[in-house]
């Protein structure tokens, strides 16, 4: 497998479980504020998603989902954490922990596949300043 798809796969993927996080801080209680910034960054990372799994098609690869039991621990994480304190700052913590994940990830996916095509590697970055723009508007919630 080459460096571009391995690397569109980790984008794609980073999206999905920023996705399903997404989804899953929905069910607590935020104020509506919070809930539009949340929003907000989903459709984002929804559209980086579609641009990773067509370019993934176009190079004759596949999307994968995230693993059940990654996405079992993840839910349990952030259920254990908004059992202890179910607010928006509890919410933007939770949800800046994960940008700052992603931020890491796809940083060191994009430094470890130096062959990848520029299309894919742009996508990573724009993934990338998504997070990094996601944590900013966060801040004010904390």
């Amino acid at each position: 497998m080459n460096d571009t798809v391995r690397l569109l796969e980790e984008v794609d993927y980073g999206c999905k479980m920023a996705i399903n996080s997404m989804n899953r801080i929905a069910d607590y209680g935020m104020d509506q504020k919070l809930s539009r910034v949340i929003d907000y960054y989903k459709y984002k990372h929804m559209e980086l998603q579609k641009q990773a799994a067509e370019l993934l098609r176009r190079n004759g690869a596949r999307e994968k989902d995230p693993g059940v039991m990654v996405s079992a621990m993840a839910k349990v994480t952030t259920e254990v954490k908004m059992f202890m304190r179910d607010d928006n700052t509890q919410v933007a913590k939770i949800m800046m922990n994960g940008c700052n994940m992603g931020i890491q990830s796809i940083a060191e996916n994009i430094n470890k596949y130096t062959q990848a095509s520029k299309e894919s590697v742009g996508l990573a970055k724009s993934l990338v300043r998504a997070e990094e723009d996601f944590m900013s508007d966060l801040k004010q919630f904390l």
